[in-house]
């Protein structure tokens, strides 16, 4: 299930060892780890010690998503910790050629972030610099919210202009990914899923992904 991507806040933390090595025997290959400040977004997530912890407990790729201000202070230490891809916001960083390029100076990957209300179009210059496009299904800061599906348009859009330019950045979605819906944003042109609570839902890690099997 390599275009599924877990994201580890929906975790739960008392038998997080356990619930990696499930997401491990379902062929899973990269964990999304969400990092949050309260400032940036509403919400306060995990820092480093969280990170470095996933790290040390799997090989899996770790994919980072900085919710934060000023995140370019912090590449460093998030890649000391075991970030093999950092993903950063477009909104609210003036200077996003700088953040991109220090991420690449660490040699990682890096991807850019847009959330529902800015426009695609913000991305342009940025684009043949990136590994990856995240594209925000919901407002962040919160898990199980509902996929905003004017998404999909969006998608579709970045899909035309990837395929126009001849890029070569995945096309990641985040928020509100889920079975009912999960096939619709692969059509649109997805390439990788973030899924959260619909993984970890109930603890049934095994039988949740097997619905995405099929």
């Amino acid at each position: 299930m390599s275009f599924i991507y877990p994201s580890v806040l929906s975790a739960d933390f008392s038998i997080l060892k356990d619930q990696i090595r499930e997401l491990e025997n379902n062929n899973i290959k990269t964990i999304h780890v969400d990092i949050m400040d309260g400032k940036f977004v509403p919400n306060i997530s995990f820092g480093f010690p969280i990170l470095k912890c996933i790290r040390d407990l799997t090989n899996l790729k770790l994919d980072v998503h900085l919710m934060i201000e000023e995140p370019i202070r912090y590449i460093d230490e998030f890649a000391k910790n075991g970030a093999d891809l950092i993903t950063v916001h477009i909104e609210g960083n003036y200077h996003i050629h700088r953040v991109i390029q220090e991420i690449k100076n660490k040699g990682i990957k890096a991807g850019i972030a847009i959330n529902p209300g800015t426009p695609i179009g913000a991305l342009e210059e940025i684009l043949p610099l990136v590994d990856l496009v995240l594209v925000m299904g919901v407002n962040p800061g919160f898990g199980g919210q509902v996929f905003i599906e004017k998404s999909l348009k969006r998608i579709g859009e970045l899909k035309r202009i990837k395929e126009e330019n001849l890029f070569s950045f995945d096309i990641n979605v985040d928020g509100g990914v889920k079975e009912s819906n999960f096939e619709t944003i692969l059509e649109a042109g997805a390439n990788n899923l973030i899924v959260g609570s619909d993984v970890f839902r109930d603890g049934e890690i095994s039988r949740n992904i097997s619905r995405y099997k099929r």
